[in-house]
Formats: C-alpha cells, structure tokens, sequence
C-alpha cells in the first residue's frame, strides 16, 4: 500500500479534514486527522494496518509484542498485532501518573516488541509509553504509525516506520498564521466535528 493508497482510506473515509483545528498537544494546524473514522470500518482497518504490518516485519523481523500507548493506539496496535500474529497489549495511565502497563501485561524475557501508534504529531505520547517499557525484561525493537505528521522529525529515540510521512505545519496559539487566524478553530472531538 502506497502513502497516496492510505491518503485515500483517510479521505473516502471522511478522515482527513481541513479548517483550523487545535490539536490535543495543544497546537493548531489547518489539517486533522479524523482516525476514527477510519478505525469504525473493519475492513478498512485490516487494510491500513495489514499494510503497517508488513513494513514493520520488513523493517524489524520477527515480532511477538505490539504494544500502544491506549486509548487511541489500541485498535490500531491490536490489528497490526494480528496481521504479525503477535500479540496485543497496551500501556494506560491512572489520572495524573505516567503510563505503565497493566492488568498483567509484560514483555518476558527473550521477546520482541514494536509500539504502535495511530498518528505521531510531536511524539510526546510515543516516547511516553516506550519510556513505561524500559524495565521489561523483553527489547523494544522499534515504534511504528499509520501517519507521521511531524514530517519524519519527531524524535521517539527509536527507529519509526510510518505508512505515510506529511509535514502538516502546526502552531503555537500566538504564532498562527493569517489565513489560519481568520478561520474560528475547532477542538477535535466537540461536536462542530463529524461524529466518529
């Protein structure tokens, strides 16, 4: 699958929107990507995920744990895990702690391990879960996501293989652009945006 095959998921989807959005990092920026909507399709799921998969296992080899930072990586974390036949688990956190893994998960001992993300912005939320697994006994190969919207400059500290690499500018709330401030912003998941 190529960047334009998943670019074209995201828009027949209804996924990829423009106007003047303000992001959960904070920042603000004229494109969002609307995953859900992708990730409410099965099919289409499988499709971008199946395609992850087979980047990561030409980029890391075997794998045996997929592990994403929950909520928002654990679909997709959960379907690549099963185009690998890997196994699926995530990291949470409890209000106000840093993530960590839980209900029993681990990585043993001897195992391969890849993070999986949906979207990577600044990839703050990526290098906080790859920070929660730096005391498992099993190696943490690589990180993946669907789209890397930092333009390949957002550094996890890990090799980082994405399906589609775009450089969508974003701003601080007092640096926007005209064009950008003329438009009333959007905080992605109110209502003013399609339900997903």
């Amino acid at each position: 699958m190529t960047s334009d095959d998943v670019l074209a998921e995201f828009r027949s989807a209804g996924a990829l929107l423009e106007g003047h959005f303000v992001l959960s990092s904070g920042l603000h920026s004229a494109v969002f990507l609307q995953k859900m909507a992708i990730f409410t399709d099965p099919v289409r799921t499988a499709r971008v995920c199946g395609a992850l998969a087979e980047r990561i296992a030409d980029r890391y080899g075997r794998v045996d744990y997929v592990v994403s930072p929950a909520i928002g990586g654990i679909v997709p974390g959960y379907e690549t895990a099963r185009a690998l036949g890997a196994k699926a688990i995530f990291v949470e956190r409890d209000p106000g702690k840093p993530f960590a893994l839980r209900r029993g998960f681990q990585i043993p001992k001897g195992a391969r391990a890849v993070m999986v993300e949906d979207i990577v912005t600044t990839g703050l939320s990526s290098r906080e879960c790859l920070a929660a697994l730096t005391s498992e006994p099993g190696e943490v190969v690589g990180a993946a996501c669907l789209i890397d919207r930092s333009g390949g400059k957002a550094d996890l500290g890990l090799p980082l293989v994405a399906l589609v690499t775009l450089d969508i500018p974003n701003y601080p709330a007092d640096q926007l652009p005209p064009d950008l401030a003329a438009i009333p912003a959007v905080k992605p998941g109110s209502r003013a945006l399609p339900d997903a």
